[in-house]
């Protein structure tokens, strides 16, 4: 089998950027569902719609696991298809597939709890706030994942969402360097604002802004801590295979990048970040 890493655009690639150098000899498959991006200022029937499409392009290519690399496809679209297609598909295709997300794991990153764990609430007075800033798009922003489920888990983070509406876009095109510092700056003051102070921590709650993560660094209080989703991911797929023998990772070392958009070579931003040329195929 292979895994495949679905992702709205370019962003996924800095999971599954992670996901090669974690797993050398699996076989991987990245989709980029360009045609469509960005997902972030899309309804969530159409969100639900298109990474439906996606996964199961990627199932017809000879994944069985698939993991989203894109928040709002995780955020808004995830549980909908764990709980209402893919029971069926498996039923259909007579075969054992699964989605995972990059949320889940990003939200044990920051608590530094099991999704399984809820905070026992005594009503016990919180001496002082963690304050988390989650820079992520509108559809993620507006789903308010972030604080509902780490609220469950822990009563001393306070998270503060700061929807970047063009941020990913930009990255997806290739802007250029100032252009893209003076947006990161621009949202981490607009939160900074709203919270009323700098934040302790930041989680880069969408996979393009990993590939300005050098920006939000220069532009967050020195020393802020980010929460990398790249790496929590990839710490949580070593463990979901672990515990699931049925699903293998493949070892022939494939790599396969398709496109619904336009094949070809990526841009300067892209490649930079990935350390070599990158073409993607006609998906």
């Amino acid at each position: 089998m292979a895994i495949g890493v679905f992702d709205s655009g370019v962003g996924g690639l800095t999971v599954h950027r992670r996901l090669v150098d974690r797993f050398p000899q699996a076989d991987l498959i990245y989709l980029a569902d360009q045609a469509n991006t960005p997902y972030g200022g899309r309804e969530g029937e159409e969100i639900v719609d298109l990474t439906r499409a996606g996964c199961e392009a990627l199932f017809d290519r000879g994944c069985d696991l698939v993991v989203l690399a894109c928040n709002t496809a995780s955020g808004v679209a995830l549980r909908r298809l764990q709980q209402t297609w893919l029971p069926g598909y498996r039923k259909e295709k007579q075969r054992s597939v699964n989605v995972l997300g990059i949320i889940v794991p990003t939200i044990e990153a920051a608590t530094g709890l099991p999704w399984e764990h809820e905070a026992d609430r005594r009503g016990d007075k919180v001496e002082k706030l963690d304050v988390l800033a989650v820079f992520a798009t509108p559809a993620t922003a507006r789903s308010r994942v972030y604080e509902i489920e780490i609220d469950k888990r822990r009563q001393d983070v306070a998270v503060f969402s700061e929807p970047c509406p063009d941020l990913a876009r930009m990255i997806e095109t290739g802007a250029g360097a100032v252009e893209l510092a003076t947006q990161v700056e621009a949202h981490v003051k607009a939160i900074s604002t709203r919270i009323g102070r700098a934040p302790d921590r930041a989680i880069l709650g969408c996979t393009h802004y990993e590939m300005v993560a050098d920006m939000f660094r220069a532009a967050l209080t020195p020393g802020t801590p980010l929460i990398h989703q790249p790496e929590a991911t990839a710490d949580a797929l070593e463990a979901y295979l672990a515990k699931h023998p049925e699903y293998t990772a493949g070892d022939t070392g494939r790599r396969v990048f398709l496109t619904t958009g336009n094949p070809g070579a990526q841009h300067t931003l892209v490649e930079t970040f990935w350390g070599a040329p990158l073409s993607f195929e006609q998906a």
